[in-house]
């Protein structure tokens, strides 16, 4: 309790600042972090060895271990800077691409399951949504810390998303569907056998969570790729990718594989365009391959 009423404070002390000093903090910060958590570098340093082989350079590899605890603190940068920003200043900041397709979409009156991954501003893009073109109902993993769980689920709902907790999820997923509300989720993270199926990712064979195929076939949503993106860390690009079809295939099987294959492909593609926007940092491939892992210790 006593830390999180000091992180408090110095919430307070930072948003006094301009956020351009603001931002210079939190990237002087993940310097640091780089330097000191030789834990985590390692792992960056496993899981691109493990997908480019050969073909990651020592220069590739530094550039894409930067970025990865980089990119983490201007995540946490955004978490507190959201609980203080206005709509209209958000919307300067934030550019909606290919929006005009989701707009057909709902205007069919269709639910979507906007699929998204850690990849570049992930906080942001959740919220530029929710903001921009519809309220989202989005899954969260409960925190051990109640006190930085409340602040981080606050600072989600303050454009309008309604906070799912992981743990019986599926229910307030499929109400949220049913009637004709949209829900967000994250396609990239491990799993298992028991609760994925194998896909083609990277170029690996490795499971892949099949939650979006699955409700979109048995509730007619669309599944709707989406990442959001920069290239100065300070203005974004919110992408919305074509609709994946899961519905004209007859056979549900196979076409719970299509879908989540075709997530996949379509995240490998984005990864591999600018593989520094992903992040690295989490041991992706425990389950498929952890032979890759076995100078890391378990976190």
């Amino acid at each position: 309790m006593i830390g999180y009423y000091l992180f408090l404070v110095v919430e307070k002390f930072l948003m006094i600042l301009p956020h351009s000093w603001r931002k210079s903090f939190f990237i002087a910060l993940s310097k640091l972090a780089y330097t000191l958590d030789k834990k985590h570098r390692l792992v960056i340093k496993q899981n691109l060895e493990f997908i480019y082989g050969d073909d990651l350079t020592p220069e590739k590899l530094e550039e894409v271990s930067r970025y990865a605890y980089q990119n983490l603190a201007l995540n946490v940068l955004f978490t507190i800077e959201r609980r203080y920003l206005s709509k209209e200043d958000f919307q300067k900041r934030v550019t909606l691409k290919n929006v005009d397709h989701v707009h057909k979409i709902l205007e069919e009156g269709r639910p979507i399951i906007y699929t998204a991954a850690h990849f570049g501003q992930w906080e942001l893009g959740g919220s530029a949504i929710s903001a921009f073109v519809e309220p989202l109902a989005v899954i969260y993993k409960v925190m051990s810390n109640p006190y930085f769980e409340k602040y981080l689920l606050e600072s989600r709902s303050q454009f309008g998303i309604t906070n799912v907790a992981h743990r019986g999820a599926l229910k307030p997923l499929i109400k949220q569907l049913r009637k004709k509300g949209s829900i967000a989720l994250l396609g990239d993270t491990k799993t298992n056998e028991r609760d994925g199926i194998l896909v083609d990712f990277l170029g690996k064979k490795s499971y892949q969570v099949t939650t979006p195929a699955v409700l979109a076939r048995k509730l007619n949503a669309a599944i709707i790729p989406v990442i959001s993106y920069t290239d100065d860390d300070e203005n974004y690009t919110v992408q919305f990718f074509d609709e994946i079809d899961v519905m004209s295939i007859e056979d549900e099987d196979e076409a719970i594989q299509h879908g989540t294959q075709a997530l996949a492909t379509w995240l490998s593609k984005e990864i591999d365009k600018d593989p520094k926007q992903w992040f690295w940092l989490h041991r992706r491939w425990k389950n498929d391959y952890p032979e890759i892992y076995q100078n890391s210790s378990s976190f």
